[in-house]
């Protein structure tokens, strides 16, 4: 889950709420519309669905979102507890196998990364599993198929962080302290620039073509029941 206080005065209700799955949805739709020169190549079927599908996992964990008593706050992505997560991650990951090797191999590749060197004990476990996962599905796909996976992987994860800077902020604003210096693809940094609250540029502009997002999302109330208040969306422009 994404969470945003709601600024006094603005919205009824207390946080804005976005599921980890939309968020994912969304990265789907930059990696289908980054340019062939910046990214080195054409990005293949699989490769997209591992990344419009990444978050899979949090669909479950999402439906009934926990409480942080210690934050008075729905618990995010960020904290929420390792034990049930690396659980979801785990099923999700298989869910994914089911439907492609590939994507899987990627899927795994970055949930790998977000727990690589974690103190968390349920979370080097899960590492050690994924890391044995990935050699498995190695082991079974074509080294053709295999040759563009730490290019695709990247893709992924940058497709992700660009989803993440228009799901964090509010609309029209930078910041979120992940993102204030930029984003970066393979050694190269790229910087956001909001034109207006519902336009945003890149520089440089790794797209082949402007287009839409849709990020929907819940409001809910203060008190630990996560009363929902509203459902909504709202659209971002991104402009080449």
């Amino acid at each position: 889950m994404i969470v945003r206080t709601i600024p006094d005065g603005t919205l009824p209700g207390g946080f804005l709420l976005i599921d980890q799955h939309d968020h994912g949805r969304v990265s789907g739709v930059f990696a289908r519309n980054l340019s062939e020169g910046f990214v080195g190549g054409t990005l293949e079927d699989e490769a997209l669905f591992a990344v419009a599908n990444h978050d899979l996992a949090w669909v479950p964990l999402d439906a009934e979102p926990l409480w942080n008593r210690e934050k008075d706050a729905p618990y995010s992505f960020v904290d929420y507890p390792a034990a049930p997560k690396v659980a979801a991650y785990s099923a999700g990951i298989d869910r994914i196998e089911s439907e492609s090797l590939y994507a899987a191999l990627l899927c795994s590749g970055h949930y790998g990364y977000l727990t690589e060197g974690s103190d968390d004990g349920d979370e080097r476990r899960f590492y050690r599993e994924e890391k044995a996962r990935r050699e498995r599905l190695r082991d079974k796909l074509a080294p053709e198929r295999l040759a563009s996976e730490e290019r695709d992987l990247a893709v992924l994860r940058f497709s992700d962080d660009l989803s993440l800077f228009v799901c964090l902020n509010e609309p029209g604003r930078n910041e979120h302290p992940f993102y204030r210096d930029g984003l970066r693809f393979r050694g190269e940094r790229i910087f956001p620039e909001w034109h207006d609250e519902k336009t945003l540029g890149f520089a440089p502009d790794p797209f082949s073509r402007s287009f839409e997002v849709e990020v929907p999302y819940r409001v809910v109330g203060r008190e630990p029941s996560g009363r929902e208040v509203r459902r909504g969306s709202y659209r971002v422009k991104v402009s080449t």
